[in-house]
C-alpha cells in the first residue's frame, strides 16, 4: 500500500483543494487601499510584508539551526505559551539556550541547543508548535548574535 494513502487513512486526512491564485503581497499602509479590498473580496490571499509566512507541513531539515520565530494572534498569551513551550522542550529533553520576547507580548523566539538528531527535534519542535491554536505563523530563524533588540523584534 502507498505509503501516502496509508498515512491519510490513519489520520483520517482528506485532501484539500489549492487554490490557483498564488496571492498578492502588500505594505501594511496600503491594506486600505480599494484596489487591495476588492481583491480580498474576490478571495485573493493578501499577505501584509513584513508578516511571517504560514508555517509549511513539510519539514525542510536544513532550515533548521535551532531557532523558532513564532507569532501569536493574542499577546495575552504570550507567558502561556513561552511556558508550555518551554515545558515541552523540557519533556522532549530539548535544551533551550535563549528565549526573547517582544514588548508587545506577540512575537516570540527561542534558540535551542542543536542535538544529536536535528531532523528529530525539528520535527518535534514543528509538530508541537503547529497544533497551538494561540500561534498565528512560525518559522525556523536564527536571529544574529550582532542585531541589537531593537532591530530583532
Amino acid at each position: 500500500m502507498n505509503n501516502k494513502i496509508q498515512y491519510k487513512d490513519f489520520f483520517g486526512l482528506k485532501e484539500q483543494a489549492v487554490a490557483t491564485t498564488t496571492g498578492l503581497s502588500v505594505a501594511p499602509d496600503k491594506l486600505t487601499d480599494p484596489n487591495v479590498q476588492a481583491q480580498i473580496k474576490k478571495g485573493v490571499k493578501v499577505r501584509v510584508e513584513g508578516e511571517i509566512d504560514e508555517a509549511q507541513l513539510l519539514n525542510h531539515i536544513t532550515d533548521y539551526k535551532g531557532g523558532v520565530e513564532y507569532v501569536l494572534v493574542d499577546p495575552a498569551t504570550a507567558m502561556n505559551v513561552a511556558d508550555e513551550i518551554k515545558q515541552f522542550a523540557a519533556k522532549k529533553r530539548i535544551d533551550i539556550i535563549k528565549f526573547k520576547m517582544s514588548s508587545s507580548g506577540t512575537v516570540g523566539y527561542f534558540l535551542f541547543k542543536l542535538g544529536e538528531d536535528a531532523a528529530k527535534e525539528s520535527q518535534q519542535i514543528q509538530g508541537y508548535i503547529s497544533q497551538k491554536p494561540e500561534v498565528k505563523h512560525f518559522r525556523f530563524n536564527v536571529r544574529q548574535q550582532k542585531q541589537s533588540r531593537e532591530q530583532s523584534m
